[in-house]
């Protein structure tokens, strides 16, 4: 369903008091017409004709009001649901972001208040590290987010968009971001990706790292997360596949929304900002391409499907558009 800015409902709320006030004169008009009729000959009627109007025109501006009452009630039920989303992301975001800091303020307390070895010292400033970076990840989640609201995130944001050959930048980008998670052991990948994608390597990074991230986070037993690379005649598919508590039907039409989590009994705790899979949508739908999902139900695991445009074969205005506003040169990377 097409999403329509404010002006249009206040358009149509406008629209909406014009009809009344139309069929409110028109009725008056005809009754008017009538009783002066009837005052001056008696028991008369105006003709058909002007009957049929005067009922045919009053029941079309019905329907027009109805209809446009019934817009503006979908726009202020999905504004109440917006809200009602936005209050649990400023609640599950405070939580997100008071836990780093209190653990940074932990670490630095203990090391103020005694002597701490030199070996422990290290350990410290790692989790402290790890804590800065996970803020600053969500911080960037929440100033990003509205980049891809209105106008093209590549217009608004650093990017680097750049010809690649797939296999190659894909299993690298997943390398890495498996071992910024310390998951390197339970990811595998299979396929072979030889064609070549307009792709920005930070954008596809953010995207591996909430998905992988994602999947550990709602893993139940011993996580394997399967990435399959391919290309078919016109697109790139990367299926990423876990064993996790899975998805419930009656969200799998939700997971990409803003501020949308997946309320899993089997996961109780997992803490969000209701961001990770919006963005990726909107990172991928930037590069020209889509994303799906597919589970068959609790503990049965999740299958995410990206489909990217493949460079020379599938529609290229957009990817050259993204080129261009890259200032990249025609030659391949990777």
């Amino acid at each position: 369903m097409k999403k329509h800015g404010t002006f249009f409902y206040i358009m149509v709320f406008v629209t909406a008091q014009i009809s009344l006030f139309l069929l409110i004169g028109l009725w008056i008009s005809w009754y008017i017409s009538n009783y002066i009729l009837t005052e001056k000959g008696g028991i008369r009627i105006l003709s058909f004709n002007v009957n049929i109007i005067a009922l045919v025109g009053g029941l079309v501006l019905l329907v027009v009001i109805s209809i446009a009452m019934s817009l503006i009630f979908m726009y202020l039920n999905r504004q109440m649901n917006l809200t009602r989303m936005y209050d649990n992301f400023i609640a599950n975001i405070t939580h997100e972001l008071k836990s780093p800091l209190s653990s940074i303020q932990l670490f630095l307390e203990t090391m103020n208040s005694r002597k701490v070895k030199e070996e422990k010292q290290k350990e410290f400033v790692n989790a402290m590290l790890q804590d800065i970076k996970r803020l600053n990840s969500l911080i960037n989640s929440i100033l990003y987010m509205s980049g891809f609201e209105s106008t093209s995130a590549a217009k608004r944001y650093p990017h680097n968009y750049r010809i690649y050959q797939a296999d190659k930048f894909l299993k690298e980008i997943i390398l890495n971001v498996s071992e910024q998670l310390r998951i390197r052991e339970n990811v595998k990948i299979s396929g072979k990706a030889s064609c070549n994608c307009v792709m920005d390597k930070q954008w596809m990074s953010i995207v591996f790292h909430n998905l992988l991230d994602n999947a550990k986070k709602y893993s139940k037993e011993e996580l394997e997360i399967h990435i399959k690379l391919q290309c078919s005649e016109k697109y790139l598919l990367i299926h990423v596949k876990d064993n996790g508590v899975g998805i419930p039907a009656s969200y799998i039409k939700k997971v990409f929304n803003k501020f949308e989590r997946v309320e899993n009994p089997n996961s109780p705790s997992v803490k969000g900002t209701g961001l990770g899979l919006y963005w990726v949508r909107e990172i991928v739908r930037n590069h020209g391409g889509d994303i799906s999902v597919f589970s068959e139900g609790d503990n049965k695991g999740s299958i995410f499907t990206i489909k990217l445009p493949i460079y020379l074969k599938a529609k290229q205005n957009h990817l050259k558009k993204l080129l261009r506003l890259s200032n990249y040169s025609n030659h391949k990377s990777g």
